[in-house]
This record gives C-alpha cells, sequence and structure tokens, in this order.
C-alpha cells in the first residue's frame, strides 16, 4: 500500500519521467532509513512499546510506518491511507529532485561494473552479531577480476550491502 501511495504520488507530480527514473525516486522514499526518519518526524518513537532490553532501530521505526499506513488502509481505504502517505512524506517529497542521483550504492555500482564491461561485485557476509532482533551484520563487497574488495556494516544485511557498495565506490574513485 505504501509503495503503491508513493508511486502514484510519484506519477502524478512527475509524469514525463521515464519509468526506471520513477522507481528508483520510489525505491529512495520507501527504503528503511526514508521510512525510519518519517517515523522520527511523527513521534513514533515516544509511542512505540518495545520490552526494556530491545533498542528502538530503524528498522523497528520503518515498520511501525509501515504498519500504520496499513491500519489506515484496512480501516479505512485507499484514498485516506494515500493522504497520510501524503502528509507524513511531504517534506520528503516537496524536496525531490528527480533531475538529481536516485541511485543507490549498490545500483550505481553495478552500473559503473557494466558500463565498464566488468563482472558484478559478489557481497560476502563475513559476520553477524548480536541478538536476533539486534543483529548487526559487517559485509565484504568482492571484485574478483579486479581483485579489491570493501566493507560495510549495518543493522541490517542490506544496509551493510550498501555501505560496502559505498566504500567500493569510493576505493574505485567515484
Amino acid at each position: 500500500m505504501l509503495g503503491c501511495a508513493v508511486a502514484d504520488e510519484l506519477y502524478a507530480r512527475f509524469p514525463q519521467l521515464p519509468e526506471g527514473k520513477l522507481t528508483r525516486l520510489r525505491a529512495g522514499l520507501v527504503r528503511e532509513e526514508a521510512l525510519a526518519g518519517v517515523g522520527e518526524r511523527l513521534g513514533l518513537r515516544e509511542l512505540l512499546r518495545v520490552e526494556p532490553s530491545t533498542q528502538l532501530t530503524p528498522s523497528i521505526l520503518a515498520d511501525a510506518v509501515e504498519a500504520l499506513v496499513g491500519a489506515v488502509f484496512l480501516d479505512a481505504g485507499y484514498a485516506p491511507a494515500r493522504a497520510v502517505v501524503l502528509a507524513a512524506f511531504g517534506p520528503l517529497l516537496d524536496g525531490l529532485d528527480p533531475a538529481g542521483p536516485a541511485k543507490d550504492a549498490k545500483t550505481e555500482l553495478q552500473e559503473a561494473l557494466q558500463a565498464r564491461r566488468q563482472k558484478l561485485p559478489e557481497y560476502r557476509i563475513v559476520s553477524v552479531h548480536g541478538a536476533a532482533h539486534q543483529q548487526s551484520f559487517e559485509v565484504e563487497c568482492v571484485l574478483a577480476e579486479l581483485g579489491l574488495s570493501a566493507s560495510g556494516s549495518g543493522t541490517s544485511r542490506q544496509r551493510a550491502e550498501q555501505q560496502a557498495a559505498q566504500a567500493m565506490l569510493e576505493r574505485l574513485g567515484r
């Protein structure tokens, strides 16, 4: 529901943009970091009850935003849920620059390698630490063809992979 409402609004705002660009803009808005920021702006951190031993992570905040939108959708339908999404995401939507880069680090790295006709990176989990609900991942991005590697860490595998890809882009001078 959330992704649909965001995609609907992006198409309404930028009907001239190609599908790929709209998809990247949508992905940037509904990723964990953006959702967690929305949760912070909505004050969800103060409203959520978690076990005392549980840290309120960006992942939990992002899930809460999705649950909130889903609850409105189930209770009132698409139009009210879309209105909630537009109100909650207003600052992010208003600040979008459709001409600017909307690619995440993994996509940017993949496209750079494809342009050079090089093999795609391999992402390897180096380590996982912490309890199941508070894990920390360390990931290595490997370009075997070039003999290069870079690492990243994060509270999810995806976040760690993004950091590793960003570190690899920096190693490649991008």
